[in-house]
């Protein structure tokens, strides 16, 4: 492990899934300075025979189920000290958002389980990993996709891995952003085709561009994510301007 280096471990049955998406972009440069840290682990090097590391379920039923022995292994088989808190991705966990997220930056380590084929035993889910957690509403073929969205999003709120951590606090469900839904972005040209980039960001009066984008955010909510409104930090006067835009009160309350 590097040092200083935020350490993710993936255990996966799969590890050649990775290959592609760690190496590029922001997370391979990341990985080129020495900011973060894969550590793949394959339980079928933790299984009495590699090709048995599912089996039937109890009770009958379809699929196969991840055995808890090579998962135990391959996770045991991490330095506890480099191991965080111990995920398993499945749709049945918390939903995964931006706080979560931040709260795992927060930290130096954190080892994400790809569940496969039907699910993995309890047994793992319940006495080994920390938590369960769910990047949606809907079923991946394996934990794989859901642990890259996980590493995206944790990765680029690691110290050091963006150019600007500033620009992280204006976007989509960030705390810094109050919770609400970004406002929308335009660079040149001016005009494109007969389409023209709104005059107010033209203007060069921040206050009024400030007031533009808030505005643009609390619409951008009101329309698209309702529910987010009912727990964002929003005043007086964005509730009054909601209400000038007939975007108030929320359909959920009445």
């Amino acid at each position: 492990m590097k040092v200083g280096a935020f350490r993710f471990n993936l255990v996966t049955l799969f590890p050649e899934y990775f290959e592609g998406p760690l190496g590029t972009s922001l997370i391979g440069k990341a990985v080129e300075q020495g900011l973060l840290d894969f550590n793949l682990v394959d339980p079928r090097n933790y299984a009495d025979n590699p090709r048995e590391v599912d089996d039937y379920s109890f009770g009958g039923g379809p699929g196969m189920v991840l055995a808890p022995g090579p998962i135990f292994g391959a996770v045991e088989a991490v330095d506890e000290m480099a191991r965080g808190p111990v995920v398993c991705l499945s749709a049945a966990g918390r939903p995964f958002d931006s706080e979560v997220a931040q709260t795992y930056a927060g930290g130096s380590a954190i080892t994400l389980v790809c569940g496969r084929y039907e699910g993995i035993d309890q047994r793992v889910i319940e006495h080994l990993c920390t938590e369960e957690l769910s990047v949606g509403d809907f079923v991946l073929s394996g934990g794989e996709a859901a642990a890259l969205v996980v590493i995206d999003a944790v990765a680029r709120l690691v110290p050091g891995v963006m150019g600007n951590l500033e620009s992280a606090k204006a976007e989509s469900h960030s705390p810094e952003a109050d919770h609400l839904l970004e406002y929308p972005q335009y660079t040149r040209p001016a005009m494109f085709r007969e389409w023209e980039v709104p005059e107010v960001l033209r203007s060069g009066d921040h206050g009024e561009i400030a007031r533009w984008r808030r505005r643009e955010s609390l619409r951008r909510t009101a329309e698209r994510r309702p529910e987010l409104l009912a727990n964002a930090d929003i005043s007086e006067s964005d509730v009054e301007w909601l209400r000038s835009q007939g975007l108030w009160p929320l359909e959920s309350e009445g």
